[in-house]
């Protein structure tokens, strides 16, 4: 058994910045992680493997990605150490002021927060796409606002990526090669990378031009003494009589139990893992019982949508560049009340990734089939005239988890299930629907929108939000405006699950302002 004074729960946005803030404070800090410390020679852009994580059986696989399909709804978690941060697509912006308005506690308000939004930005060092590095999908996006009369909603959006100002597109022959990356040392003392526009932001930056967790908060933390335990995954909360919590974790690498004692638990799983581990640790092991009724309640998807876009004689490649550049703002809530956020989206060329890497190996490097596919990888451009319209909308929270049963074990509450009303998203997200419609239609393009909303009014989000809120009171909520649980003290929540209401827009910014104002709150 290990006694330490403060133990997280996860190494995502919320959890890096407390490892980090609350270690620099003095605190003896350990970060449990379930999954693994990636190496850009081990991310699956580069490896081809590893790809998916598997929540039934982490022993045997975790991978990169966690999916998780809840029937109407689908979640995409990243898995590693830095989080989500490992699969988001580098947009770093703050929420809207109005945003904190209405639904909050009373002690958040934009104002509130914004010294910590500062702070964030520039532990993650945001960037915007230079001037003279506008992807095509940068310029359809201005196109298409100003086509619609509504130039003055385009803006450039902050990135969590470093660039070179000296790159272009027109400076050499295969100017993507990872050869024109320019290393640099980071303000925590990590090497680091220039983006070269590979497209790979979501699978992994080869070169490491995009500033994730590991490479800021968590490299912070670690300096100032924080110790940081991969494949480590906690499966029981304790509230120990003479204070503080005896926490019980799952060594997936050694495959045996740890315990550990804290006198400060944070819990920053992320919406869905946070949630989670609560409701089990309420409803089927029974060490929480005192632990809030709105648990699991009020969370969204935070109306994340993506509407793919065919343009017969204009070339888009959405294959190079950072994922997402820019952003046409409907927030205002101008298109009859819906509120959205329209996005250029990037996709990886994952058959050119895979043909590159198997061109490399060296079994087949030599021979004609090796420079086939390494050509190939250089050159494919599947979707050259794709356009991928993203976006986020502001959705009624209409989601709530819950420990089902599965049809063998009937007495037993051990799977996680969703009940999500699509009606509760339906006018945010078909707004944003139809705006991208209006813009491919403006500019020449033929759009489509996916059978799975249209038809069956299915989503997959990135951004889940919500499941154990913040607010005033136990009976309105799960956490008080520093994250802390009602009822037990010192057991805090501090990442996407503690965000009472949808966005609109990216929320990785606002998960670290909130865990920065978390973190400034406790000695």
């Amino acid at each position: 058994m290990e006694k330490v004074d403060v133990l997280v729960i996860g190494s995502g946005f919320g959890g890096s910045v407390m490892a980090c803030r609350l270690a620099e404070k003095g605190s003896k800090v350990i970060v449990l992680e379930r999954g693994r410390r990636w190496l850009p020679s081990d991310y699956p852009s580069v490896s081809q493997k590893n790809w998916l994580w598997d929540e039934g059986e982490p022993e045997k696989q975790n991978g990169w990605i966690d999916f998780r399909y809840f029937g109407d709804m689908s979640v995409a978690m990243g898995a590693g150490v830095g989080g989500g941060s490992l699969i988001y697509a580098n947009v770093s912006i703050e929420a809207t002021p109005e945003t904190f308005d209405a639904g909050w506690p009373e002690a958040i308000s934009y104002q509130t927060l914004k010294p910590h939004y500062d702070a964030a930005g520039v532990m993650m060092n945001v960037q915007t796409l230079p001037d003279n590095q506008w992807t095509p999908r940068t310029k359809l996006m201005k196109e298409a606002a100003e086509a619609l009369g509504d130039g003055h909603r385009f803006r450039m959006v902050d990135q969590a990526v470093t660039f070179n100002p000296d790159w272009s597109s027109d400076m050499d022959a295969d100017p993507y090669d990872y050869k024109h990356s320019k290393s640099w040392v980071n303000a925590q003392g990590k090497q680091q990378g220039t983006c070269t526009h590979c497209g790979n932001c979501d699978l992994g930056c080869p070169v490491q031009a995009k500033n994730t967790l590991d490479l800021n908060y968590l490299a912070a933390a670690e300096t100032a003494g924080a110790e940081i335990r991969p494949l480590h995954h906690v499966r029981t909360i304790l509230p120990l009589a003479g204070g503080g919590y005896e926490v019980r974790a799952r060594d997936l690498d050694g495959q045996c139990w740890q315990v550990f004692r804290a006198d400060k638990v944070i819990v920053a799983a992320g919406s869905v893992g946070s949630t989670e581990l609560l409701l089990r640790c309420r409803d089927q092991y029974r060490t929480l019982p005192k632990l809030s009724s709105r648990l699991g309640d009020n969370w969204t998807c935070n109306g994340d949508f993506a509407t793919p876009a065919s343009y017969e004689d204009r070339l888009i490649s959405p294959t190079r560049g950072p994922t997402i550049s820019s952003a046409i703002d409907y927030l205002d809530g101008s298109d009859g009340g819906a509120r959205y956020f329209v996005e250029d989206g990037g996709i990886p060329d994952v058959l050119g990734n895979w043909l590159e890497g198997m061109g490399k190996s060296s079994i087949i490097a030599r021979t004609r089939l090796g420079d086939a596919m390494l050509r190939y990888g250089d050159k494919s451009d599947p979707f050259a005239n794709i356009m991928p319209w993203f976006g986020q909308a502001m959705d009624e929270p209409g989601g709530r988890f819950y420990l089902g049963r599965r049809w063998y074990w009937p007495w037993k509450k051990t799977t996680l299930k969703l009940d999500w009303d699509y009606r509760k998203a339906e006018k945010a997200v078909q707004g944003l629907a139809d705006r991208h419609l209006a813009l491919t239609k403006a500019t020449g393009g033929d759009p489509t929108t996916p059978a799975t909303w249209s038809l069956f009014k299915d989503l997959v989000t990135p951004h889940p939000l919500g499941g154990c809120n913040m607010a005033d009171t136990v009976e309105q909520g799960v956490v008080d405006y520093r994250g802390e649980v009602f009822n037990y003290p010192n057991l805090f929540v501090i990442d996407g699950a503690m965000v009472p209401k949808s966005l609109g827009l990216n929320p990785s910014r606002t998960i670290l302002a909130l865990a920065e104002f978390s973190a400034s709150q406790m000695s």
